[in-house]
This record gives C-alpha cells, structure tokens and sequence, in this order.
C-alpha cells in the first residue's frame, strides 16, 4: 500500500482560493489518472472532480468554474486549485490517485485534508 502525501487544506474567507496537493512518494511511479472527493460533516462523500488520464477532466456541477483538477507528472503530484471558494465547499477534501509502473498498477487514497470557508 502506498501512503499518498495530501497536503494544501486550510481556513479561508468566502471568495478566497486554496491549491490541494496529493503526492505519490518516490519515483518508481507515474500517476495516471487521479480524483478528488469531499466529504462535508454528516454528508455523504461526493466526486469533485476527476482526471481520467486519457481525455477531459470533468467536474461536479457545484464546482464547475471554480476548480480545477491537473497534474504534474515530474512531481507525481495531483492537484485541485479552488478559486471563489463558498461556506458549502467546506469538507474533508480527499485524493484518489492511479499509478504505477512497468510491474505494478495500484490505486491509494490519501489520508484527507480539511477545508473550511468562512462567510
């Protein structure tokens, strides 16, 4: 099991922006594809946003505009920047990443990073 380093999370005003970070250690492995999900306080857990590896991103229509997903591969790191941030955003952000190498696939989740937005 590999431990994703999630990171980025914090308290922010309403309007404000926060850049989540979600590294796969070392560099035996290249992310293919990855997902952010948020779990807001006596919610169920929702898909944000998600990078396929081949094709588009997509969104979650509350979040389209606002956020974006990408990756930088010479980093092995996924990203979500979150611009015009909203009370509703506040959650526990987490990352699903797909990664690997020439022998192993895998996919690991990281351990969760809070957010909150003040109004």
């Amino acid at each position: 099991q590999v431990q994703l380093e999630e990171s980025g999370g914090g308290l922010v005003q309403a309007g404000g922006s926060l850049r989540l970070s979600c590294k796969v250690p070392g560099t035996t492995f290249r992310i293919n594809g990855g997902e952010w999900n948020r779990q807001a306080a006596g919610q169920q857990r929702e898909l944000v946003a998600s990078d396929p590896g081949v094709g588009v991103p997509t969104y979650a229509d509350s979040v389209k505009g606002r956020f974006t997903i990408s990756r930088d591969n010479a980093k092995n790191t996924l990203y979500l920047q979150m611009n015009n941030l909203k009370p509703e955003d506040t959650a526990v952000y987490y990352c699903r990443v797909t990664a690997g190498n020439s022998e192993i696939q895998f996919a690991s989740y990281g351990q969760g990073t809070q957010v909150t937005v003040s109004s």
